[in-house]
């Protein structure tokens, strides 16, 4: 027999935790499925200075998964399930409710549905990346970084994650350079002076990476400038052999799912009021899945109130 939820949040990170936190303390029958690991994007930063109040970890700063960890108590504690390993793969909406269908076979019923899923790391999309991926390309600095000591490491974007993970990976890299595609960094003025101040990093403006090379490892890497055309190859040290490629250019919505039911913009995704409802009734969406201009902690966490709030309200009209 099929449990009936009264909400299903799709996505374990900070919006789809808040959302649970708050459905569970309302004493709505809660569910949130999770596809691969709680925590989404929060768990690969290394420190988390920006969200108000934060209580600051065992380096200073709170990391990602000491914030995650508190979110999930929390919710738990109020009585939220969480289940990870679920790939939502089927979403059917009718009047008596949503009927969600996993990839491992799995069935769940509920009243509404958060959508919750985040955004993965965009990348660059130049040959040799892919090949590449694990093998010196990374998008995760605090997962990778260790392995890059005393090595020479590219970061290639410019705003606040590109420029704060660059200062984090010269705690393990000889030299850390930005390639950046613009002439100038984007990143908020806090970050461009903490990195300027461990004077281990520079930046090669009006630049894009045209092709990661090598044979196992990362070999070199051919770079574009676009105002003058020019090519520059950048090769490993003779010593290395290799270094290390960080992107972070931003991220794409994971909005395959929804992409029969619910209403996308031109860039993927969802369209929302400012009560996170969608253009099916019962389906809200938060966090960086919908459009934003700021996407951080501290909105995905406002968004998942908000939608939570707003399941409420839906719930209580269909009563």
């Amino acid at each position: 027999m099929t449990v009936v939820y009264d909400v299903i949040i799709i996505g374990g990170g900070p919006a789809g935790l808040t959302a649970a936190l708050y459905n569970s303390r309302a004493r709505l029958k809660t569910l949130v499925l999770e596809r691969e690991k709680l925590g989404g994007q929060i768990m690969s930063t290394h420190e988390i200075a920006n969200f108000p109040g934060s209580i600051l970890g065992k380096a200073g700063e709170p990391s990602g998964s000491e914030l995650i960890a508190r979110m999930i108590e929390q919710a738990q504690k109020y009585g939220a399930t969480i289940e990870v390993g679920k790939e939502v793969v089927g979403i059917e909406v009718s009047d008596s409710g949503k009927v969600l269908t996993c990839k491992d076979g799995s069935v769940y019923q509920s009243t509404a549905i958060i959508a919750a899923n985040g955004a993965v790391p965009r990348k660059i999309g130049c040959p040799g990346e892919a090949e590449l991926q694990g093998k010196g390309v990374s998008y995760c600095a605090t997962c990778d970084g260790a392995f890059f000591e005393e090595l020479e490491v590219y970061v290639i974007g410019g705003g606040n994650s590109a420029v704060e993970e660059a200062t984090f990976l010269t705690s393990f890299a000889r030299k850390v350079t930005i390639i950046q595609n613009l002439g100038y960094l984007t990143a908020d003025a806090i970050a461009i002076e903490q990195a300027e101040k461990t004077g281990k990093i520079e930046v090669i403006y009006h630049s894009v990476v045209e092709e990661i090379i090598g044979d196992g490892l990362v070999e070199s890497m051919i770079i574009r400038n676009t105002e003058t055309e020019e090519r520059l190859v950048i090769k490993a040290d003779e010593e290395d052999g290799t270094f290390g490629v960080f992107v972070f250019i931003g991220y794409q919505p994971s909005t395959a799912l929804y992409q029969r039911e619910l209403d996308l913009n031109e860039w993927g995704y969802i369209e929302t009021t400012e009560a996170m409802a969608t253009n099916v009734p019962g389906i809200f969406a938060a966090g960086d899945i919908r459009p934003k201009l700021l996407r951080q902690v501290v909105t995905a966490t406002g968004d998942g109130a908000t939608a939570a709030f707003a399941v409420q309200r839906y719930i209580e009209a269909k009563k």
